[in-house]
Order: structure tokens, then sequence, then C-alpha cells
């Protein structure tokens, strides 16, 4: 019997930096934070998916737009608030 699909729903901003987050995860020591190799599957089919639906991962101002993206979510500080 197939499971059930789950539908996660992010912003472009949102999408750019999980998907950032992602590669560095798979391509740098964070990957010893996941220590079940059962949740490496998950995760490389959520960064596929990533990869398919941002084509300005590749563009040569990806840095400049993740960037963006972070300053857009970052949460204010208390102080600028005022």
């Amino acid at each position: 019997m197939e499971e059930p699909e789950v539908i996660i729903k992010l912003t472009r901003d949102e999408a750019t930096i999980l998907s950032g987050w992602l590669e560095r995860l798979q391509m740098t020591d964070l990957s010893n934070t996941v220590d079940d190799p059962a949740a490496w599957a998950p995760i490389h089919r959520i960064a596929g998916q990533l990869d398919k639906m941002l084509p300005a991962l590749f563009f040569p101002d990806y840095d400049v737009r993740l960037e963006e993206a972070r300053r857009c979510l970052r949460p204010l500080d208390d102080d600028s608030q005022d």
C-alpha cells in the first residue's frame, strides 16, 4: 500500500534558505549531526526538489540572492522595533 505524500509549502525565500542549509549539511562535517542513515533519504529528496524548483541556485548572483533571503527572514531585534 502506497503512503500518502506530505506537501510542505514554503516561500521562495524560505526555500532558498533551506536549500543552502541542506547543501551545507550534505557537503560538510555537519553531516555528523544526522545519526540515522534513514534520515538521508528524505533529506536528499527535499534537496533535489528544491534544486528543481529554484533555478536561481545556479545563477551567478546566487550568493547575493541567498543573503537577501536571509535578510528578509531574520527576525528584527527588539531594539529595532522602537
